[in-house]
């Protein structure tokens, strides 16, 4: 009998039981994510899904997807798409619960009318680098825009007119009018439209009036009946005000919640900031492996269940902190370990012959095709006379717990034999170009009746059956633990990692690598974690981007 899931309790988890105990919105739980389509979500975002839909799915809720679409400078409709598609692959559906800000132009408009009417909003001339000014400090109080106290009707008549489009990108804007000196400057008479004549991805020209996201995001959420609205801390100082506007509309109210965003070690969160990286070409597009974005990650081969695993393994916090890294990893290799199918591959192959082999003449070995998933099943691999072993394991005068092999030392080579080297050649420069070895028959499958302890197993392929490839090594894109940090340009290239990169042209490669589809997962033995490239590999041309190394590796270099 399987053990039931135990879900962890959240603070979160906790206001909606109270919710459901006193009935606030009748037992119902009616989430959304709304993301702006003006880039590609990236891990950050990730673990807001996993949030959103997790818990729609544990309350017999339902969870919209709701696009936040009120600024067409930065939109494109191929982030919606792609928003779409990250979604789908962590294995989340909305349904038919696709919404767009935008399907709510209409009824916003008619919300700021209300408070138009109600002596709450007017249309106000000023710049927007006066209404900086004017809004004064933390420590001082704003003051009053001249324009506050226009009235009613010159105030319905000149929004009315900025929705025609009579006036220039700026030249006014509408504001609620709250209180010029409340505490919290959110309150401090926010604009709720701005002028921008610039088209839309879905409304075209019709409008050139939109809405800004505070005036949106909560009128979105009633009009949707949303009943916990989501938001990571940085909102916490607007919920005030996203409370002041259903308060004086008087519509639904759902309950504005603020959790800690996710903050990863080496890890860029802002979109601004990968735009900048896909516009400059320093990434490959969204989807490069070194991205944090979910495309980037896919392409990479990290699995939806190690995304969703590790959204779970951070939890839900009230406060700020900072992720390492290495436990994303850790998921990655804990996910792949069960699932991923091994294999050989020879990253800098070098020519192994052994010579008491009989030439001509192929052995096919048996190998588990994954240890840790007995229903993997096994394969056959060619074994023959001439074989790529790494050059990185093969030493001519090695140190003292040297466990690979080197002159007259004997090694395992893994699901084949015990070799023993007898001699080697180099090239003018002093590279061993050729080594040479025997084997012992007596040891098929790699293991030994007689007791004989080699410490040292060796990954190999077969010369006549291997295939060429390419594998691209990847590694984190910034050398310092806080990209985020990066004030302006010259410190943010500083701490680009110039080798995060690397791409290796002549590596060997098992058959079932080179034959396996877009997208494959495989552990390499002894080299980490690969994914077959989804956008380049082909059996002609096998391409393998390097997920995660078998070991945290990097924890290693900081510590240096």
């Amino acid at each position: 009998m399987s053990e039931e899931k135990v879900t962890p309790s959240n603070f979160i988890r906790t206001i909606i039981d109270e919710h459901n105990a006193n009935g606030r919105f009748g037992g119902k739980v009616q989430l959304r994510f709304p993301p702006e389509p003006n880039g590609y979500l990236h891990i950050g975002h990730a673990k807001s899904i996993c949030l959103n839909f997790g818990l729609a799915a544990d309350y017999n809720g339902a969870c919209n997807l709701r696009f936040d679409d009120t600024n067409p400078v930065k939109e494109e409709n191929e982030y919606v798409e792609a928003i779409k598609r990250d979604i789908r692959w962590l294995g989340f559906d909305w349904g038919e619960r696709e919404f767009y800000a935008s399907d709510y132009f209409e009824t916003l408009y008619a919300y700021a009318v209300k408070l138009i009417k109600k002596g709450l909003a007017y249309v106000d001339d000023l710049s927007a680098e006066e209404i900086r000014a004017y809004r004064g400090t933390l420590k001082e109080p704003g003051k009053n825009s001249p324009y506050r106290d226009r009235s009613v009707e010159e105030n319905l008549d000149l929004f009315e007119r900025m929705r025609k489009g009579e006036f220039a990108d700026g030249e006014k804007v509408l504001r609620a009018k709250i209180d010029m000196s409340a505490p919290n400057i959110n309150m401090r008479d926010p604009v709720m439209y701005r002028i921008l004549h610039a088209h839309h991805h879905r409304t075209g020209n019709t409008w050139c009036i939109y809405p800004m996201y505070d005036w949106a995001h909560g009128q979105s959420d009633s009009i949707e009946g949303i009943t916990h609205s989501l938001c990571t801390l940085e909102f916490e100082d607007h919920r005030p005000l996203y409370d002041w506007f259903l308060d004086q509309l008087e519509i639904h109210k759902p309950q504005q919640i603020e959790f800690a965003r996710l903050n990863l070690t080496y890890t860029l969160m802002s979109k601004r900031k990968l735009l900048k990286l896909v516009k400059e070409g320093i990434v490959n597009g969204w989807d490069d492996p070194r991205m944090p974005t979910i495309a980037g990650m896919r392409r990479r081969g990290v699995s939806p269940a190690a995304l969703r695993n590790f959204s779970e393994s951070v939890g839900v916090a009230k406060s700020n902190s900072v992720v390492d890294v290495a436990q994303f990893e850790f998921a990655i290799r804990d996910d792949l370990n069960k699932t991923a199918a091994r294999a050989m591959a020879v990253l800098n192959p070098v020519k192994l012959i052994i010579e008491n082999y009989p030439e001509g003449k192929t052995e096919w070995l048996e190998a588990d095709n994954n240890p840790e998933d007995p229903s993997a099943g096994k394969r056959t691999i060619p074994f023959g006379r001439e074989l790529f072993i790494e050059a990185t394991d093969f030493m001519i005068d090695p140190p003292k717990k040297y466990f690979r092999l080197a002159p007259g030392k004997e090694v395992r080579l893994k699901h084949a034999y015990y070799v023993t080297c007898s001699r080697y050649e180099t090239n003018e420069a002093g590279d061993v170009t050729v080594i040479y070895a025997t084997y012992d028959p007596a040891t098929r499958g790699g293991w030994s009746d007689d007791g004989r302890k080699v410490k040292g197993t060796l990954h190999w392929l077969d010369v006549r059956h291997a295939r060429d490839a390419e594998v691209r090594l990847y590694d984190h894109l910034f050398t310092t633990p806080a990209p985020d940090e990066a004030r302006d340009d010259e410190a943010f290239y500083a701490i680009i990692n110039k080798d995060s990169l690397r791409v290796l042209k002549d590596v060997k490669v098992e058959t079932v690598l080179a034959e396996s589809a877009p997208g494959t997962r495989f552990q390499f033995l002894r080299h980490g974690y690969f994914c077959a490239d989804s956008e380049d590999h082909s059996p002609e041309h096998p391409v393998f981007n390097r997920t995660v190394s078998l070991k945290d590796t990097w924890a290693k270099k900081k510590k240096k």
